[in-house]
């Protein structure tokens, strides 16, 4: 009895071994996913033997709906924006996360303080602060380089194509905005009929000039072939691009639309245990703090802050080209989760039709 008790017990464990010995995680791909595998995926492998597969979606959050619904779960952990996490985790589609998992701070902040309002939700552990802004090559508009949202829109001054995301998110916002919509007025504008209708009509008026990119590597290159004079972007992949490659883009922070970004568990994960402590462990001050060597996104924690320095090229200061630099929320907006949460299909649906037409 005792020797098949031992033996259930070493099998039971090998079992688990095994099983935790692999986890998939799914993000975005290109700078950010590098970012992600040298300040999260290696240190973590260094630390616990589990290997990290890392897998690339234009948009995680649409393979998660997919799986789970058709009850084949193959990801662990998903990076995803924070308006689709709030859904998901409505839809019952993702694991919940206790928040008393999370460690304290690095400087003994307890872990519901150190996290930024709000980036803590039931499913989702934030990680960054993102933003969509506008970007252009200096050796186009050398002379007359833009300097607003609004000369984004401006083609007579400014002639050349544009990248856009192909979405409604941060289009209809950056939409107002360069229409004269002040921040702080946009989503009471958009919560109306004649609002949505001014910004898909000041969409229509660059539409017949847009080049619509789907994945975030998309519109560094398009800038680097030539394919458009401007493009929307997510910061952190034109700060790769010029800081990283020394290419000659510049990134405009007026009219950006930041946003929360983080991870979270599709319900049904094949490896939840180990999953769970992928998260704790990638959210931990330091880590977030050393994601912000390889890209431009600021980190979730306070604590993290101080620990944020220099470029992976060891002579670029970080801090001035973080989307939540005093200098660069001048004229920005916070994405409004709640907003995207109840109205994406529907804005969306409009859009499609929109660009069909």
């Amino acid at each position: 009895m005792k020797k098949t008790l031992i033996l259930t017990t070493a099998l039971t464990a090998m079992a688990f071994g095994a099983s935790a010995q692999e986890i998939t995680v799914m993000s975005w791909g290109g700078a950010y996913g590098k970012s992600q595998i040298e300040a999260y995926h290696k240190p973590f492998t260094d630390k616990t033997g589990i290997k990290v597969v890392s897998v690339d979606a234009d948009n995680p959050a649409t393979p998660i709906k997919a799986q789970v619904e058709a009850g084949n779960v193959t990801i662990d952990v998903a990076d995803v924006e924070y308006a689709d996490a709030v859904r998901l985790c409505d839809e019952g589609l993702l694991e919940e996360i206790d928040p008393s998992i999370l460690p304290d701070g690095a400087d003994g902040t307890p872990a519901m303080d150190d996290f930024l309002p709000g980036a803590v939700t039931d499913c989702l552990v934030t990680t960054i602060v993102f933003s969509t802004i506008f970007a252009y090559d200096s050796s186009v508009f050398a002379d007359n380089p833009p300097t607003t949202i609004a000369d984004f829109f401006d083609l007579e001054t400014y002639p050349g194509k544009r990248g856009l995301r192909k979405g409604a998110k941060a289009n209809l916002e950056m939409a107002l905005m360069a229409d004269g919509v002040a921040p702080e007025e946009v989503y009471d504008m958009l919560e109306t009929d004649e609002g949505v209708d001014r910004a898909f009509d000041k969409l229509e008026t660059i539409k017949d000039s847009v080049v619509w990119w789907e994945a975030g590597a998309q519109p560094p290159q398009l800038l680097a072939d030539g394919e458009v004079a401007m493009t929307t972007a997510y910061n952190g992949r034109i700060f790769n691009a010029a800081v990283g490659e020394g290419q000659p883009f510049v990134t405009i922070f007026d009219g950006q639309v930041y946003e929360y970004d983080g991870y979270v568990i599709p319900k049904g994960a094949p490896n939840l245990e180990a999953a769970l402590d992928f998260v704790v462990f990638a959210t931990e001050t330091e880590q977030l703090a050393e994601q912000a060597k390889w890209i431009s996104y600021g980190p979730a924690r306070k604590s993290s802050g101080p620990l944020v320095g220099l470029y992976q090229d060891g002579k670029t200061e970080m801090g001035p080209h973080m989307p939540t630099a005093a200098e660069n929320l001048q004229k920005a907006l916070p994405s409004n989760f709640e907003f995207w949460a109840d109205r994406d299909t529907e804005l969306n649906e409009r859009f499609n039709a929109w660009l069909a037409g």
